[in-house]
């Protein structure tokens, strides 16, 4: 339930490739892992493990590196085997592979297919059973690329090719996939066929443009011989022997494979228009669509009107739709302090299409939601040094209030402090806790603590961040950058720790308990409530005289 984005090097203000996408899946495993570099002996396999598992842990093997090596946890079981090369890279790691040294960048989003086999067919069954194998879901075809690719072409032909081979499970979904130069879009999903078992494409995004994906299938017309699509030979064939597509004239991909958007009418396109939106206005795009969840009101990327920078991206991140008809800081649903935040209950949608169950009322969907695990912007810049030309802006928790932090690509080993952390017990020692807290206690008094105490805050972190990038520019070891990433991640935890921490005396019991600067100032302020919103309650017709209304 992601939201992720490319702005290609034409579009940033300095010639940066970025690849973003925000990890929308509330109490999951939120680690960042490192994956290192590894050497395998001739006629080695490559484990795959089912990838679909969210929770904590995701994954526990001694195959990838120190970060997934649980002893407590039982070892993930393996679904199948593929060959192995004799060299894998570094990488970065989440619920989906993220970055390697060679700054292959990824994002993604999951998207509602009509066809979704929630099980793999593991090689074992495959054989017993006749059926073709299912081994892959987007997280581990992520994985496998970052561990052999370099370049974003040769990322969609390896993934694929594993498809085509080994086949494909699972929800459908969007990987993006760039490197310096170039950047595509990889979509797939399931097919209930034996032979035509899987379906992929991949369309590249046209340089100086932005595209964003938001849990909705985005490439449409399918183009043969095109120098800016690559699909599966099966394809084509496939959609038409299950009658998806027509034996003749043009294909819509989105059409042929998905039921439309997702969850609920809005769900996935507003976020689209709502980017498009905020970095070219003057295109006047409507919020509103004509055919629904298959409109085409929506280019497959646009160019921006000013070029953007990484906190502009950053900026993206951190909208509820301020401003617009749809502002949901704004309304008696924010409460008295105009809170954005809108949980789901029992009446709310949470299907992978809008056809199937009844909605009694829907919520916007923000691009910063209170369910996001993690968010990144990964940016390869193309004049930087080498050892810090890629960098993976991190940020724990929701986008709006938390702090985003560089790591270059290149380091060596990342902080134990990003590595570690499960989501159902609370812990001082890992980062996404302190970024969670605050934000679960930013709801006390939303906008105040936000403007007055988390944003200042959040501001001089990140431009001091930026600053420390220029100094990372001159450093020439592996070794020095991985200590100072490791010293500056680590300080900016312990920066977010004493927050949350003032923040608890500051706004205990609805008051404002500011540490006096005099004795004489040291009395608690009532915070109270707006009149804007007062009026929206009974409270004008509370007891303010014993008389009696007839």
């Amino acid at each position: 339930m992601c939201t992720t984005m490319i702005i290609t090097c034409g579009a940033t203000k300095d010639g940066s490739m970025v690849v973003t996408h925000s990890d929308d899946n509330e109490l999951s495993d939120q680690r960042f892992i490192y994956v290192p570099a590894q050497d395998h002996s001739e006629g080695s396999e490559r484990g795959i493990v089912n990838g679909t598992n969210d929770g904590y842990p995701r994954l526990v093997t001694k195959d990838r590196g120190s970060g997934y090596d649980t002893p407590e946890w039982p070892e993930t079981p393996l679904i199948g085997k593929i060959p192995q090369v004799a060299h894998t890279y570094a990488y970065f790691d989440g619920s989906y592979g993220i970055m390697n040294e060679h700054n292959l960048m990824f994002g993604e989003c999951t998207n509602g297919a009509k066809f979704m086999p929630q099980s793999p067919v593991t090689q074992e069954v495959a054989e017993k059973t006749g059926k073709h194998c299912r081994l892959f879901y987007s997280a581990e075809l992520s994985r496998i690329a970052l561990e052999r690719c370099k370049l974003a072409r040769e990322a969609v032909q390896v993934m694929g090719a594993l498809i085509d081979e080994y086949g494909y499970f699972s929800t459908g979904e969007t990987l993006l996939v760039a490197d310096e130069k170039e950047a595509w879009v990889f979509e797939m999903c399931a097919l209930p066929d034996e032979e035509y078992h899987s379906a992929w494409i991949a369309q590249r995004v046209p340089d100086g443009t932005i595209f964003v994906a938001a849990n909705e299938f985005r490439i449409r017309e399918i183009t043969p011989n095109s120098e800016d699509q690559i699909f599966s030979d099966r394809l084509i064939p496939g959609l038409q022997k299950l009658g998806w597509a027509p034996k003749e004239g043009p294909i819509d991909w989105l059409v042929a494979i998905s039921e439309g958007e997702y969850n609920h009418p809005y769900y996935s396109l507003r976020r689209v228009w709502r980017v498009f939106d905020r970095v070219n206005p003057d295109l006047g795009l409507s919020p509103w669509v004509t055919n629904g969840g298959y409109t085409t009101d929506y280019p497959f990327s646009i160019a921006p009107k000013e070029k953007l920078d990484v906190q502009d991206i950053f900026a993206l991140y951190r909208d509820h739709y301020e401003g617009t008809e749809f502002d949901m800081t704004k309304g008696i649903a924010a409460g008295p302090y105009g809170d954005p935040t809108r949980f789901y209950g029992s009446y709310d949608g949470t299907s992978y299409d809008i056809g199937n169950h009844k909605l009694y009322g829907a919520w916007e969907r923000p691009i910063s939601v209170f369910y996001q695990g993690y968010t990144y912007v990964l940016q390869t810049r193309p004049n930087a040094p080498e050892l810090t030309k890629g960098l993976c802006w991190f940020g724990p928790d929701v986008s709006y209030t938390t702090c985003f932090v560089p790591f270059p690509s290149k380091v060596a080993q990342l902080p134990q402090t990003y590595q570690i952390g499960d989501p159902q017990k609370f812990s001082r020692d890992a980062a996404w806790w302190a970024f969670d807290f605050v934000n679960n206690w930013s709801r006390l008094n939303f906008q105040r603590m936000c403007q007055v105490d988390i944003q200042p805050l959040q501001k001089e972190l990140e431009e001091a961040q930026i600053n420390l990038i220029k100094e990372w520019d001159g450093i020439n070891s592996v070794e020095e950058l991985t200590k100072s990433c490791d010293a500056n991640s680590q300080s900016i935890v312990s920066r977010w720790w004493e927050l949350a921490d003032r923040l608890i005396a500051k706004y205990s019991d609805g008051y404002i308990n500011s540490k006096p600067s005099k004795p004489q100032n040291s009395s608690p302020v009532g915070i109270g409530y707006s009149s804007d919103w007062l009026k929206l309650t009974n409270y004008k017709n509370g007891p303010v005289s014993y008389d009696m209304e007839l």
